[in-house]
């Protein structure tokens, strides 16, 4: 029977870090994943994902974060290619400003508060309401998610990782001296396990119930009207609140078109598996109503439509802790749809639980006991 020193569940944007990190660091170290990698099945996919140093959620990401734009300049440097590309970032809305404003006076972060009429004379894209006050941080921007997985899957198999895609794990159980993995094609055991399973983690990593739940997002990508308005030196990546909804969106960059998103906390949830991929009009409709109002130039015909799954956790918070059922299991979950920033991090962290049974990085937050 194959043993390994862990084995990593879920090969995606948190799967693929922390097998690079354990890979690194000497440990003989399996990924299974159930689909291709990367694929579009999960959180970790939409050519750009947006990354920002001010956290509006909770302030004690900020650390994490400092780290994780440490490790992606690291992991840009051994892969040979960039990853990150800083934009800026404007935020504005309900929420989402003062919590912003909060994290930069916890942490010592420059920024600069400026009203939507000021942001229309720096980026000429926008048509926000005139008196919206809305925050400009420099450090923002983008990832590249699928080149990411690849970055850490390449950097994991040079340093002697085996990674096996379209492999499903079926169970996983304690045995005397770690645990035992059945997938479709084999069976294999490993001194410590490594749940990173997205939307499907609350079956894979067997969470206490109600942890984390699929649910269901689209993004569009739409063709600007004027689209020297729209490349990366003209356009910030934004996370704005406006009547009540949640929506985000992205310069133009490596496809076609200028991408919007919109956070639908009431989208349709359940089971990962029977909730349809197929992106619809009722998809569109929202985010081209968005993009006509307050982005009119990026207005233009669609030229894509795509949608993913989130996995939040009943706050929204992450969830990064050691298995609850045996000392051989550590798990991430609960990321999206604010997660995939934090993977160098994160895995990092889980890397850090498996070879030190604990890690240097506050993650207390993050723990399961706060829903003791």
């Amino acid at each position: 029977m194959e043993r390994y020193d862990a084995v990593v569940v879920g090969v995606g944007g948190m799967g693929s870090a922390a097998l690079y990190h354990l890979a690194r660091r000497g440990r003989r170290v399996l990924g299974l994943e159930r689909f291709d990698i990367p694929n579009e099945m999960g959180s970790s996919h939409g050519v750009t994902r947006i990354i920002r140093l001010a956290y509006f959620e909770h302030s004690s990401y900020v650390p994490l974060l400092r780290r994780a734009y440490e490790l992606w300049r690291e992991l840009e440097t051994e892969a040979g290619e960039q990853l990150l590309h800083i934009t800026g970032i404007i935020e504005a809305g309900e929420r989402i400003y003062e919590g912003a404003l909060r994290s930069c006076a916890d942490h010592g972060i420059p920024y600069e508060a400026i009203d939507a009429r000021e942001l229309g004379r720096r980026y000429p894209a926008f048509r926000l309401p005139p008196d919206l006050a809305v925050f400009w941080q420099a450090e923002g921007g983008f990832l590249l998610p699928e080149r990411c997985i690849v970055a850490h899957v390449n950097g994991a198999r040079a340093h002697g990782a085996v990674v096996r895609a379209r492999e499903r794990v079926l169970e996983w159980a304690e045995i005397e001296n770690g645990v035992r993995v059945r997938t479709d094609r084999r069976v294999v055991e490993a001194e410590r396990l490594v749940l990173t399973a997205g939307a499907w983690s609350q079956d894979v990593a067997r969470l206490p119930a109600g942890l984390t739940g699929a649910l269901r997002q689209a993004v569009a990508w739409f063709q600007p009207e004027r689209p020297e308005l729209f490349t990366p030196e003209r356009l910030p990546v934004f996370n704005l609140v406006l009547d009540g909804e949640h929506f985000y969106g992205f310069p133009v960059f490596g496809v076609p078109g200028f991408k919007v998103g919109r956070f639908d906390h009431y989208g349709a949830g359940g089971d990962p598996d029977a909730i349809s991929r197929e992106p619809t009009q009722e998809d569109e409709a929202p985010l081209r109503a968005f993009a006509e109002r307050y982005v009119p130039d990026g207005a233009g015909p669609t030229l894509a439509l795509e949608t993913c799954l989130f996995e939040p956790s009943p706050d929204e918070h992450f969830l990064i802790d050691r298995h609850p059922e045996t000392e051989h299991a550590v798990f991430g979950a609960g990321f999206s749809g604010h997660g995939f920033k934090f993977c160098s991090v994160v895995g990092e962290i889980l890397a850090d639980l498996v070879v030190d049974d604990k890690t240097r990085h506050d993650i207390d937050f993050l723990r399961l006991a706060r829903f003791a």
